[in-house]
């Protein structure tokens, strides 16, 4: 299924007019000029392509610390729904857990825009940070599952795999002892 707007569809007016992602247009926009501004010297051509890296680089360094400035506004989300069970504190509870593994899954796609063709972008620590605080994101996500009583962390949780034995003779009269 393609899901890409084109020219004529419905939305795709309104959607151009919305503004672009904070700093991409910049960035483009240098891309741009540098691809045809050809004609310049080769040190003021390496000195925009670093230029250009770094800005590259800070972007997906903001992109990164995203997940981080939702972590605690949804740790005081589920703090506000409570330990009970009610369809606001499941819906922020579920919340929780699948914003993070839907970054994680899509790590890729985030951070497609920011590489470099020349390699000169370095997006390993950007990722690494994007990753660790999804994980975390997806830790508070499960404590408040715990708290819930949602997670099986009792015995009385797994009380459905016991195998019981089965007793190869049935009696009403209680033993006799030999005293």
């Amino acid at each position: 299924i393609d899901l890409t707007l084109r020219d004529g569809d419905v939305g795709y007016d309104v959607l151009n007019k919305c503004p672009s992602v904070t700093g991409r247009k910049e960035v483009s926009s240098q891309e741009k000029s540098l691809d045809s501004h050809s004609s310049a010297t080769s040190t003021a051509a390496a000195t925009r392509k670093a230029h250009i890296a770094t800005m590259k680089r800070s972007k997906a360094m903001q992109i990164a610390t995203g997940p981080g400035k939702q972590i605690l506004m949804n740790a005081f989300m589920m703090y506000m729904s409570g330990k009970q069970l009610n369809i606001f504190s499941i819906s922020t509870t579920s919340m929780a857990l699948m914003t993070p593994l839907m970054g994680l899954f899509n790590i890729n796609n985030t951070f497609r825009p920011f590489q470099d063709a020349d390699g000169k972008v370095d997006l390993q620590m950007p990722k690494l940070l994007f990753v660790l605080l999804n994980l975390v994101w997806f830790g508070v996500g499960l404590y408040k599952m715990g708290s819930m009583k949602l997670l099986p962390t009792t015995s009385a949780d797994w009380t459905g795999t016991i195998v019981w034995k089965e007793m190869m003779e049935i009696s009403s009269i209680p033993p006799i002892s030999n005293q």
